[in-house]
């Protein structure tokens, strides 16, 4: 059949929502030009369509009614023919119109038959004529056809709730095929790595760990690595640090070889894009954070405190651990983790920091006179005093675990005195850390809070419910009998679906 669809509740007109093939066939156009346009076919009119036909077309449409005619129309390449045109109003359970159905039936060889000299006075009387009587034959026939359409059409109609009505997918050309994220099969090259797959998620905690192994060692190589002693426990961490260094290296490779999500949505797998996306995202941080440093001992190059503090800007790989933290923020366990290592991290970075002050302290004055130093009281105390700047004092394990100590116990509470601050650049270090202390409990232990109620929601939302069914039993004054059946009814439900409503899900 030859027919299109109007939408009938367009604020602007009545935008065709579907054409048929055939009618394709019978004016030339193709569907991509037919859709959206207005139902009163001014786009099909040439020289020879009566004027007053459309507008009592455009008339039929305004209110909705039942329309047939026959009228002149031309095709896409100019040539005339002559259709019987049939308009049917389509409506809802509601009895609302919806849409319209446009019939065109091709009678130009009838027609020529029926007007051999092609008299047009004589075509617009006749088609005025036919205009006017809806109840002629020709109508009933249309009509017969319109019901056909409809119940050809009923199978690609879907009708909801609320009286909308969605044409099926398979009525419109078949689009092509997009795979879908996660689920179907994709076609890539095999040295693609997908960014979701199982050896990219254990690769990144991998990665991790190894970042989590930097964040370590380079502040306590940077800030204890002042002696013979702390430079040849330094060159003993040789191995696992070019390790380190190779998975850094390796990741970079990788990573010029992962997909990505776009902005858009869509998984990027041309190697050229993740590419320049990679370049213009993580690259040079990355890059950084590779450089070999530690080759320097294999050459026996002379290892400075200026080549240590270098090796802090591979810490700018623990931004990658925000991503972690928005990508695994549904598994409670490990943003718990991540979380308590932050914090440890932190406790570490300031321990080494307090360490430094105490020796910076300790080598502008005379040690032999000034004795207010938290590392000259800590040495007092383990009975290994200093003896000048550079002799005697704890040994670098003690003053680590002493740091370590002093720092958890000023960022959890206010401290226990035994490591306090005595001069004036460790009392303003001591304030800030007890200011990052109250920071980091309120993001800290607020998300672990967060995390354990989480965890205890469901029994928190059965107790609630059983409260409010007391309350119900209480406020009424229901019977004892009835109140325990309720009781009981309501404990086997949560039972068996743990309070989930199976409707809504």
């Amino acid at each position: 059949s030859n027919f299109i669809l109007a939408n009938a509740q367009g604020r602007c007109g009545f935008p065709i929502v579907y054409c048929s093939d055939g009618f394709c066939d019978l004016t030339g156009f193709a569907r991509t030009e037919v859709m959206q346009k207005n139902c009163s076919c001014r786009f099909l009119c040439g020289a020879e369509t009566s004027e007053p036909i459309l507008q009592s077309i455009e008339k039929a449409l305004d209110s909705r009614q039942e329309y047939q005619t026959e009228v002149c129309f031309y095709k896409k390449g100019g040539a005339a023919f002559w259709c019987l045109l049939d308009i049917m109003p389509i409506k809802n359970e509601k009895g609302e119109v919806v849409l319209f159905l446009f019939s065109f039936k091709d009678i130009t060889e009838s027609r020529s038959r029926t007007y051999p000299g092609d008299k047009k006075e004589e075509k617009q009387s006749s088609e005025k004529q036919r205009s006017k009587k809806p109840g002629n034959s020709h109508l009933r026939a249309a009509r017969r056809q319109g019901r056909t359409m409809l119940h050809r059409l009923s199978s690609q109609f879907v009708r909801r709730d609320r009286g909308e009505m969605k044409i099926n997918r398979n009525v419109f050309e078949n689009k092509p095929s997009v795979p879908e994220y996660k689920v179907a099969s994709v076609q890539k090259s095999r040295f693609i790595l997908l960014h979701y797959s199982i050896f990219k998620a254990l690769w990144d905690w991998l990665i991790l760990l190894a970042t989590f192994y930097v964040a370590i060692t380079v502040p306590y190589n940077v800030c204890f690595t002042g002696t013979e002693d702390s430079l040849s426990a330094a060159r003993s961490t040789i191995v696992s640090d070019i390790a380190v260094e190779m998975l850094f290296i390796l990741d970079i490779i990788l990573n010029f070889r992962t997909t990505y999500v776009s902005q858009s949505g869509q998984v990027v797998y041309d190697p050229r894009s993740i590419c320049i996306h990679y370049v213009a995202t993580w690259f040079f941080v990355d890059l950084i954070a590779a450089l070999p440093f530690d080759l320097l001992y294999i050459f026996n190059v002379t290892v400075t405190s200026l080549v240590h503090l270098l090796k802090t800007v591979r810490l700018l790989r623990l931004l990658r651990l925000l991503q972690k933290l928005d990508r695994y923020s549904q598994y409670s366990a490990m943003v718990l983790t991540l979380l308590m290592s932050m914090f440890a991290l932190l406790a570490h970075w300031m321990a080494c920091i307090w360490y430094v002050i105490g020796r910076k302290e300790l080598e502008s004055n005379d040690p032999r006179t000034w004795e207010i130093g938290w590392l000259h009281e800590l040495g007092k105390r383990l009975e290994a005093p200093y003896i000048n700047n550079s002799l005697g004092g704890p040994s670098i394990r003690s003053a680590y675990i002493a740091s370590l100590y002093f720092t958890l116990s000023s960022l959890t509470s206010v401290g226990f005195g035994n490591v306090c601050a005595n001069t004036d650049t460790e009392k303003i270090f001591s304030i800030c850390t007890m200011l990052i202390g109250a920071l980091m409990h309120a993001v800290v232990f607020g998300n672990v809070t967060a995390i354990i109620q989480r965890m205890y929601s469901r029994r928190s939302l059965y107790h609630t419910r059983m409260k409010d069914l007391k309350d119900f039993i209480r406020v009424h004054h229901l019977p004892q009998q009835l109140k325990q059946r309720m009781l009981e009814y309501f404990q086997t439900t949560w039972s068996v679906n743990n309070g989930i409503d199976a409707n809504e899900v």
